[in-house]
């Protein structure tokens, strides 16, 4: 349980400005945003109309790469970077739920989402979690404070799911994947989904500059070969680097799923 008391003081929320983290609530059907959020939601809607099912597949593929890891690999400890919003089946209630001595921190930058860090702290009495206020371009701060309650002796899985492209330069992302995965041992994985061009190509760029007009922070889309070589050095697990929904997708009748404009994929470190 979170002692207020001992709570330290971050920033004011600021609801005039619009935040990726709220805006994404929105599109998931939350009610964790604001008026200004759901305004630039519905204009960037009317932009890329495929933007909420693109939100949805991300949070789906959550749930689906972390029950693989838990219940087929045997991960036990998660860092989940960009954190968002607390919601349905959030990473340590996929993990838990499988293995409840399963730890994860969670990492976040938005105020709004330290006010309910609560829910992402109700850990099974086995495992841990724990929440970290901190920014993805600050790594050995993030590494510092999760050493706290991750083992980094042993697996570690790296979430970095709808945060990397908001690293505008490449060579610095490149940087901070490469600081995060040298903490860890070998037979830890990286987890990313990022927004990608290789489909609706017009549609992706246009929400990307409607974003980056009204939104913060800013951010990037990426071609396929530049969010590949993300993953350089890499073994990546099956089926690869794929658009969001089909990365090992639930058997329907109605054959493959769509592909949409962001990208996932699962990768070990050797």
């Amino acid at each position: 349980m979170v002692d207020d008391s001992e709570a330290p003081q971050w920033p004011p929320i600021d609801s005039s400005v619009p935040h990726s983290a709220r805006i994404w609530n929105y599109w998931l059907g939350g009610k964790d945003n604001y008026p200004i959020d759901r305004a630039v939601g519905e204009d960037i809607k009317k932009v890329f109309p495929g933007i909420v099912l693109t939100a949805l597949a991300d949070r789906a593929f959550l749930g689906r790469v972390v029950w693989h890891l838990v219940n087929e690999v045997g991960i036990r400890q998660f860092l989940d970077i960009g954190t968002g919003l607390p919601t349905v089946d959030n990473t340590h209630e996929v993990a838990q739920r499988i293995a409840p001595e399963c730890r994860i921190v969670y990492v976040d930058n938005d105020p709004l989402v330290l006010t309910h860090a609560r829910a992402l702290l109700t850990s099974s009495a086995e495992g841990a979690t724990a929440y970290i206020d901190a920014d993805v371009h600050d790594p050995e701060h993030i590494l510092a404070q999760a050493r706290e309650t991750l083992d980094f002796d042993r697996p570690v899985a790296i979430m970095l799911l709808g945060i990397v492209h908001f690293i505008l330069d490449d060579e610095e992302a490149q940087a901070i994947i490469k600081r995060l995965l040298d903490a860890v041992p070998s037979g830890s994985y990286l987890a990313m989904t990022h927004a990608c061009d290789f489909v609706n190509a017009e549609e992706i760029h246009a929400n990307i500059r409607e974003w980056n007009q009204h939104g913060t922070p800013k951010m990037t889309v990426r071609s396929y070969d530049q969010v590949s070589r993300l993953f350089d050095g890499l073994e990546l697990v099956e089926p690869g680097l794929v658009s969001l929904p089909r990365w090992r997708p639930e058997a329907s009748l109605w054959g493959e799923p769509p592909e949409l404009p962001g990208i996932c994929a699962l990768a070990r470190k050797p």
